[in-house]
């Protein structure tokens, strides 16, 4: 059972969650915040699975509730659902570690997979965000190298990350098993020392390791 903490000062927005979520017999919730300060308090009392999370909030805000919550617990699954398009939320919003970023506009059966996905271990953002990210900071995805011990094949697998691919999809591009894949993901995490898919991507562009 996924135990997920709603975080929303919109009573609408949460009351919609709770529906699509009740819908799945592997998800529940177990808690409601409507502020930065109460998601703090309830994540320490509840320890929930995930934790989805907006960025306007009254008080401390989203990527800020985010950052503290990870400090605390590193571990933590932490989805940002938000209205916001503009990169420099999703930027914040991966820097704090949140392991997601999901528009509110997203289908409901986007959202369960979101949720699914970051209690995995894996990340979730919306595709025109990451296609919006990999514009702007890159012209062309091909790794440095010499800035990198990673092999070449674990290279390849980092762009399909950068390009927000799926292991499945990854796998199809490279001609080898999504269990491969996977092997080669842990070993990016590692060689990086981040945590998630998300914050590969963050890392990969901020370290330039991808050529600009």
């Amino acid at each position: 059972m996924i135990n997920i903490l709603l975080v929303d000062d919109h009573a609408i927005l949460r009351d919609g969650l709770k529906n699509i979520i009740s819908f799945e017999e592997d998800m529940h919730v177990v808690g409601e915040a409507t502020s930065g300060e109460e998601a703090l308090v309830l994540s320490e009392q509840l320890s929930p699975d995930v934790i989805i999370m907006d960025i306007n909030l009254p008080g401390i805000n989203g990527v800020e509730t985010t950052s503290i919550i990870k400090a605390k617990k590193p571990n933590a699954r932490i989805l940002v659902l938000t209205m916001y398009t503009h990169d420099e939320y999703l930027l914040a919003s991966l820097k704090a570690g949140a392991d997601g970023y999901l528009l509110k506009d997203a289908p409901s059966e986007h959202v369960v997979d979101a949720i699914k996905a970051v209690y995995r271990g894996e990340s979730m953002i919306t595709p025109r965000m990451t296609k919006k990210l990999v514009n702007i900071h890159l012209q062309q995805t091909q790794v440095k190298r010499e800035d990198s011990n990673l092999t070449e094949r674990e290279q390849e697998v980092l762009i399909g990350l950068v390009e927000g691919l799926s292991n499945k999809e990854i796998a199809e591009k490279l001609f080898i098993s999504d269990k491969t894949v996977k092997i080669h993901v842990s070993k990016i995490f590692k060689k990086l020392e981040v945590k998630s898919r998300s914050q590969a991507v963050i890392y990969a562009v901020q370290n330039q390791l991808v050529s600009m």
